[in-house]
């Protein structure tokens, strides 16, 4: 009976919630990204390599076998996957970074209390004005 209770407690906070929307937004992304890539980026980069499709490339160590009674499977090193991969994860990356960025410019901006086109939060407004009173107190005793 606790741990439905611990169970329901961690699902009403919104734990829960904010790791399943994550992991829904975090999928999106993905697909995305995988488009970006795979749609944009990858074929330019194979028009500049005259028409290269790194998907494909791969180093070949034992061909495919067929007889009568005996079958064996290619076995190949795929590094145009390793090469799409890398690619992949430089464009989630590099747009991770700039999202991040983004969102750190943003709410620096909300917090200083001195920026007029952004509206600070009334904690930080507070916080602002007894970091100036203090200043202004401080100034006045070290004046006596």
């Amino acid at each position: 009976m606790k741990l439905l209770k611990e169970f329901k407690e961690f699902a009403v906070k919104g734990n829960m919630i904010d790791m399943a929307v994550g992991i829904i937004i975090g999928t999106a992304f993905n697909n995305v990204v995988e488009v970006l890539v795979k749609k944009v980026i990858l074929p330019p980069l194979s028009y500049l390599t005259d028409g290269v499709n790194f998907e494909d490339k791969k180093y070949i160590l034992r061909e495919a076998l067929e007889g009568s009674s005996y079958r064996a499977q290619e076995i190949a090193i795929s590094y145009g996957l390793l090469i799409n991969v890398i690619i992949d994860f430089m464009v989630i990356g590099f747009t991770v970074f700039m999202v991040i960025k983004l969102m750190n410019k943003l709410r620096n901006n909300a917090q200083d209390p001195s920026n007029k086109k952004t509206v600070t939060p009334k904690d930080i407004e507070l916080l602002n004005d007894l970091k100036e009173l203090m200043q202004e107190q401080n100034a006045i005793l070290k004046q006596k």
